[in-house]
């Protein structure tokens, strides 16, 4: 039971329990560990695999299909044992954040490594690319949840969520920048007298490659290990400043006292809240669709548009594009509500086929850029800011059933991790048909109408999906509103 006091706050106390703006930034930099790795992995692991490691683009797409498949598993296996966790002084989120960041960065590190095993190549980077994908979720889950637990104010964890959507994307910015202005100062060496290359009127082929020391530099090996660490030392940084500038609640309130279900009882009620699911699979193909193009973007510019010594800089002005216009995401939300932000915002980045469609431009490319910048940032900011508006109406229609908030957020990681997975193993898979070879300066026109249709007329349809799917997503600004009131009641 509670205590009258704890039901009763004067104005001094609510004041006190406020959620003030270092708080809010505090948190918000927890978020950038996540997708600084997330976006530095998506942008560069497959041409790291595929042109540094040079391994085979079979064994690679298994080692980043397996990689992301493993991560997704591995995130309701984590969200349950979260959601069982019990309180401590540091609160239920932060213990699992403390311990996992010093083996996560570890591993993240070796992931860049390249062995000097020929045989263990692929057990090496399928070991130490599912040990960080699990330690990453042990960090990602709980933080993800932990919106649910900074404030019971709405517009408090709105606001909370604008902040990190800002620092997650200037994460992005970071990722790339710090991984690509590196590495790119130590260009992989390109081998005209290897696999194809263009004449003026036809393709020649060659043998197959040469002994990987006669042409891979030690100092692109070396630019990725530097890249890596510095990353890493990014990632424990903002660990530590999460750590210490937030306070966990409990804002379970009134309802703290009710008896917590069974995992499979929870998982069945949350799976069968038809706001959820819906709202699930309309960014399961929108995430799709991005990762479709976070993943072959890189390979596109350096072979298909033949920006070999720009792909870097054109994928860092997407993700200061995405910085730039999250405020006036947010702004726009707030204004004229996120159902709206999603039909206008994530329908920019069709634009992408522009760099399809005109001839190889640098130009045209980099404005294009901007433009696909504008809509990741929608596609970062609001699932994680309508996440919190199903899990309020979950529990207005089910006030007896709560602390299932880490089942919402691990699932909904699931299902967008799997997908990565699936785009990143496919994708590669596709290269790998349409005959892809490591090391060369220009690819096949087979290879690159495969990178075409990955950067273009995949994402663009499965956008289209997951619009039409959205459409059904039934809470409004009105509905918001009316849950938000009755948990104001129930918490009392």
């Amino acid at each position: 039971t509670l205590n009258e006091s704890e039901l009763c706050l004067s104005p001094q106390q609510e004041r006190k329990r406020a959620l003030t703006v270092w708080s809010k930034v505090c948190f918000a930099i927890g978020g950038a560990p996540y997708q600084i790795t997330a976006t530095a992995l998506g942008f560069f692991l497959q041409i790291f695999l595929l042109d540094v490691a040079l391994l085979d683009p079979l064994n690679a797409s298994v080692i980043l299909f397996v990689g992301r498949a493993w991560d997704a598993v591995t995130d309701p296996a984590i969200g349950f044992l979260v959601s069982r966790s019990p309180w401590t002084r540091h609160g239920r989120m932060m213990p699992w954040i403390l311990v996992s960041t010093i083996p996560a960065v570890l591993c993240y590190f070796l992931i860049w490594v390249v062995p000097p095993i020929e045989q263990g190549k692929i057990m090496w980077y399928l070991l130490f690319y599912c040990l960080f994908q699990t330690l990453q979720t042990c960090f990602h889950v709980p933080y993800s949840a932990l919106t649910m637990f900074i404030s019971n104010k709405q517009e408090e964890r709105d606001s909370a969520t604008a902040y990190r959507m800002t620092v997650e994307v200037l994460g992005t910015v970071i990722g790339t920048g710090v991984q690509g202005q590196i590495v790119g100062m130590a260009n992989t060496p390109c081998e005209r007298g290897r696999g194809h290359y263009k004449t003026e009127d036809c393709f020649i082929s060659h043998e197959p490659l040469a002994p990987q020391s006669s042409y891979l530099s030690l100092s692109q090996r070396l630019a990725y290990m530097i890249a890596s660490a510095v990353i890493s030392l990014i990632y424990v940084l903002c660990a530590v400043v999460l750590f210490f500038g937030v306070r966990e609640q409990d804002n379970q309130g009134g309802l703290k006292a009710q008896k917590h279900m069974s995992f499979q009882t929870g998982l069945r009620l949350v799976m069968g809240h038809g706001p959820y699911v819906k709202l699930v699979l309309a960014f399961l193909f929108t995430s799709l669709a991005f990762m479709l193009l976070e993943g072959n973007f890189a390979v596109f510019i350096k072979y298909t548009l033949g920006f070999r010594e720009d792909f870097q800089n054109i994928l860092l002005v997407i993700m200061l594009s995405a910085t730039l216009t999250i405020p006036m995401w947010q702004w726009f939300l707030c204004r004229f509500g996120k159902k709206t932000a999603v039909y206008i915002g994530i329908p920019v980045m069709p634009f992408v086929i522009l760099v399809v469609c005109v001839k190889s431009s640098l130009f045209v490319s980099y404005i294009v850029s901007i433009a696909a910048g504008a809509s990741v940032a929608v596609a970062f900011l609001l699932p994680w800011s309508m996440l919190p508006d199903v899990v309020d109406d979950f529990k207005v229609q089910n006030p007896t059933s709560q602390g299932h908030e880490a089942i919402f957020y691990s699932f909904y990681v699931f299902f967008t991790k799997f997908a990565s997975g699936v785009s990143l193993g496919v994708s590669t898979l596709a290269l790998s048909f349409a005959g892809y070879v490591t090391g060369v300066c220009v690819q096949s026109d087979s290879v690159n109408l495969t990178l075409k249709i990955l950067v273009s007329a995949a994402p663009v349809s499965l956008i289209a999906l997951g619009l039409l799917i959205f459409k059904t997503y039934p809470i409004n600004e009105e509905r918001r509103q009316y849950n938000n009131k009755q948990l104001q009641l129930l918490l009392r």
